[in-house]
This record gives structure tokens, C-alpha cells and sequence, in this order.
């Protein structure tokens, strides 16, 4: 049985900002076939909001939790609406 795709809105704190978390959360969307956009925010955290199976974007926050300069202190997490969309990509 196919698991359903689920789009997640999220804030990760930490050591998130200088250290290519942006970067690496694209590449590994996209690796993922995941859907959305992330991006920093003025308080040194980075926002995302991610579409695609749970599963998927559970993989890429384990991956980026795993990178050696990324340190993912704790993260904010809520459940929105699908969207129609084709692509990961960054925004300022």
C-alpha cells in the first residue's frame, strides 16, 4: 500500500545557518523527490516547508542531522495543506 504524501511546515534550531543546511536540505529533497522550499531566518533559524512521503522527509532530517558541521538542537513541526508543486528550492 502506497503511503500518502503529507506536506510538513518546519523550524530547525541549532547550528543551522553558515554551515550549508540549506544547501544539503535542497540536494537531499530533491535526491528524495520531496517538494517545497527552505530558507534562514533572522532569528538564526531555518524554515522549511516539505512535501512528499513521511518516510522521505523523516530520511532527509536523519540525513542533515547526520552532516558533521550541521548540529540540529530541536525542530518545530506542523502539518499543512498539499500544494501543488514540482520542486525543491531555496528562498530568500
Amino acid at each position: 500500500m502506497p503511503q500518502p504524501i503529507v506536506r510538513k511546515h518546519i523550524f530547525f534550531y541549532g547550528r543551522v545557518q553558515g554551515v550549508g543546511f540549506r544547501y544539503h536540505a535542497k540536494y537531499r529533497a530533491r535526491l528524495l523527490g520531496l517538494t517545497g522550499w527552505v530558507r534562514n531566518c533572522y532569528d538564526g533559524s531555518v524554515e522549511m516547508e516539505v512535501q512528499g512521503r513521511e518516510a522521505d522527509i523523516r530520511s532527509m532530517i536523519g540525513q542533515l542531522s547526520q552532516d558533521s558541521w550541521i548540529r540540529i538542537d530541536r525542530l518545530e513541526e506542523k502539518d499543512k495543506p498539499l500544494e501543488e508543486e514540482r520542486d525543491f528550492h531555496t528562498r530568500i
